[in-house]
């Protein structure tokens, strides 16, 4: 029997992640990353997953949990923090959390994973957001971490094609998340869930990336909700 290919999906616990291991999941055997560890089981136990709780700022966990996985088809970075405010008043802890996360992160666990996914010719998928095409004001410090992931990808992207491995961004617009939440929180607007996507929508765009024919590298995906921005 083939082994089906493997899925490592950070940011799994919830939101967009969990949508995107629930439509891998008939297909993939997952490795589930997630810093909630309740909302994790509970995932991982409704889709026969394996948990990975690493803490993808600890440099020795990143790498001593990553030594640990031999086989690898997609790694999906869906983690992600998001530290609102103008720049005039956002303090340089969470310039440093959001580049911390949201970039040295991905780069770092990417790095580690590369000899697998070349290995088996795999699939590297970033969930950025709108805020890594367009910077608007108060969101400086995201942007710049969005934008940042943005130029990993593309430079990862361009190093290893010739080793076989895909790389594709997906840039969505705002999503009835968790996240969304305390964005909207932060913005003092309410809180309309019709007027976003669906984290299901966004799952979508990725299970469309990665299951193209062996003949398309889907470079960069934009979703965008249907009901237009949110003021």
């Amino acid at each position: 029997m083939t082994a089906r290919p493997g899925a490592l999906i950070t940011g799994g616990s919830r939101g967009v992640g969990a949508a995107i291991a629930r439509a891998l999941a008939p297909t993939h055997d997952l490795l589930i990353g997630g810093r909630d560890g309740t909302a994790l089981r509970a995932v991982c136990d409704e889709l026969g997953a394996r948990p990975w709780p690493v803490e993808l700022t600890d440099e020795r966990a990143v790498a001593e949990a990553a030594a640990g996985v031999e086989r690898l088809d997609l790694l999906v970075h869906s983690a992600g923090v998001a530290r609102l405010g103008a720049i005039a008043d956002v303090p340089t802890r969470a310039w440093r959390e959001s580049m911390e996360v949201n970039v040295i992160a991905v780069a770092e666990l990417t790095r580690l994973l590369l000899p697998a996914l070349r290995a088996l010719r795999g699939h590297v998928v970033l969930i950025n957001s709108g805020a890594g095409q367009r910077a608007n004001a108060g969101w400086g410090a995201y942007a710049a971490s969005k934008f940042a992931l943005r130029a990993f990808a593309d430079a990862l992207r361009q190093e290893e094609e010739p080793h076989g491995v895909r790389v594709t961004t997906v840039y969505p617009g705002r999503v009835d998340t968790d996240m969304q939440r305390e964005v909207r929180d932060h913005e003092g607007g309410a809180y309309e869930p019709e007027r976003y996507l669906l984290p299901e929508s966004v799952a979508r765009a990725v299970h469309a990336a990665v299951t193209a024919g062996a003949d398309a590298h889907i470079t960069e995906i934009t979703v965008r909700p249907a009901a237009g921005p949110v003021a």
